[in-house]
């Protein structure tokens, strides 16, 4: 409401102050009318140079400031998002034979350091051991 409420302000401002320059048509003013043109061309581009910069500061809303927090005299900072992604969690319905198909699957996707050419894994405690998918 408040943007249409000034919109509609300068709107009124800039028209008022285009229809005051217009006055009423004299004889004397044939010559002055011919000899300066380029006065009525200079002051159309500085009025629409105008316009544009008025128009542009309406449209574009100014910087987004947020007040600091202190607690106990000391600052803090705002908070982190931070994003849990649920692990996905693989079982196995079944017994999986070393070294078929299902058994692969199962062991590559419980497993990230999972080799597929040896079979094994590397665990928490940094030692190999074969996947058993039981």
């Amino acid at each position: 409401m408040n943007r249409i409420l000034k919109t509609a302000i300068l709107t009124a401002g800039i028209a008022a102050t285009t229809l005051a320059t217009f006055s009423a048509a004299n004889a004397d003013d044939w010559r002055w009318r011919h000899h300066h043109r380029g006065d009525a061309l200079a002051a159309g581009v500085v009025g629409l140079a105008a316009g544009a910069l008025i128009g542009s500061a309406l449209s574009n809303p100014g910087p987004t400031y947020y007040e600091p927090t202190y607690d106990d005299g000391y600052y803090v900072d705002p908070p982190v998002r931070r994003y849990y992604v649920q692990p996905r969690v693989v079982y196995a319905d079944r017994y999986a034979e070393p070294w078929t198909r299902a058994w692969y699957e199962y062991c590559s996707d419980r497993y990230r350091t999972f080799n597929y050419r040896t079979g094994t894994f590397i665990g928490s405690d940094g030692e190999q051991h074969f996947c058993v998918a039981n």
